[in-house]
């Protein structure tokens, strides 16, 4: 485990994971560059951690920012250790009724907004040739399938799919990845950061039991003990390509990697004769005697 104080680059620090992730940092005695919209809202972590935190104005959809707030960090420290890319919202709809304004403007921060500080970092860690990347995503972008999250657990399962292709490309680099795949925590994620649309009644037992369920229920995680638990992992030297946070987002991982192995079994035989050279046709499953 490493003993050096690292430098911390996060965005989305003012609320949230984001903030926990960087009160966290800075108690185990490293840098943090912290970034948000309003850099105002960082101004108790400036004045309890004084130089170790360097507020810097961030909107990540503006590619020359994430440029620039790294640039501003690596004059501030001489080098940036951990990127996180948590910064993230989502609105409560249904795809049928979501205007693709709001659609893509989700987008826009849940992956490009990833996509630019990622790419903007990438020569940074290469010059540097060590660096972690940390990508907050969530169990909905591995397993999917919540009603009216739409954009934004596509956009989660395009950050992993993004990653994964980085952390292929640059091996020889020295810069490794941690996609977190968070359930449900204790922040304002369903709070004052989300939007629950007027809902069609057809879509009562869907979106609008999701929407019920928000509103009524405290989620189980809490934000500044996976903050620590991250803190720990990225000092240490085993990391993880992924991380669950939260026994039910195990619990659905789980789950869902053991339905996904049962199908691509059953389903093997057929899905092998499409190549050519192969017993073709094949019963399929359910159809032999």
């Amino acid at each position: 485990m490493s003993t050096q104080p690292s430098t911390w680059f996060i965005t989305g620090s003012s609320r949230g994971f984001g903030r926990s992730l960087a009160t966290a940092a800075l108690a185990a005695g490293d840098n943090v560059v912290a970034t948000a919209r309003r850099p105002e809202q960082l101004a108790e972590l400036a004045v309890q951690y004084g130089d170790r935190v360097l507020p810097v104005a961030l909107d990540v959809t503006d590619a020359a920012a994430a440029e620039a707030a790294l640039a501003a960090g690596l004059e501030k420290y001489g080098r940036i250790d951990v990127v996180v890319n948590n910064a993230g919202y989502a609105n409560l709809s249904p795809v049928e009724t979501t205007s693709e304004t709001d659609f893509r403007r989700q987008f826009e921060t849940n992956f490009w907004g990833v996509y630019n500080v990622s790419r903007a970092a990438l020569p940074l860690l290469k010059k540097q040739g060590a660096g972690i990347v940390v990508q907050f995503s969530s169990i909905g972008g591995r397993v999917g399938h919540t009603p009216g999250l739409g954009s934004y657990q596509a956009a989660k399962f395009a950050v992993d799919g993004f990653t994964r292709v980085l952390a292929a490309e640059t091996a020889p680099f020295g810069i490794r990845y941690l996609v977190v795949e968070p359930g449900g925590f204790a922040t304002d994620w369903a709070g004052a950061s989300m939007r629950i649309d007027d809902l069609p009644a057809e879509y009562g037992e869907t979106v609008g039991a999701l929407a019920e369920l928000l509103r009524g229920g405290a989620a189980p995680g809490d934000p500044d003990r996976a903050a620590d638990i991250l803190v720990r992992i990225v000092h240490a030297e085993n990391l993880p390509g992924h991380l669950l946070l939260g026994a039910g987002a195990v619990q659905m991982a789980l789950d869902y990697s053991r339905g996904q192995l049962a199908e691509a079994t059953a389903w093997q035989a057929v899905s092998a004769s499409a190549d050519t050279g192969a017993a073709y046709p094949v019963d399929l499953p359910g159809e032999g005697s």
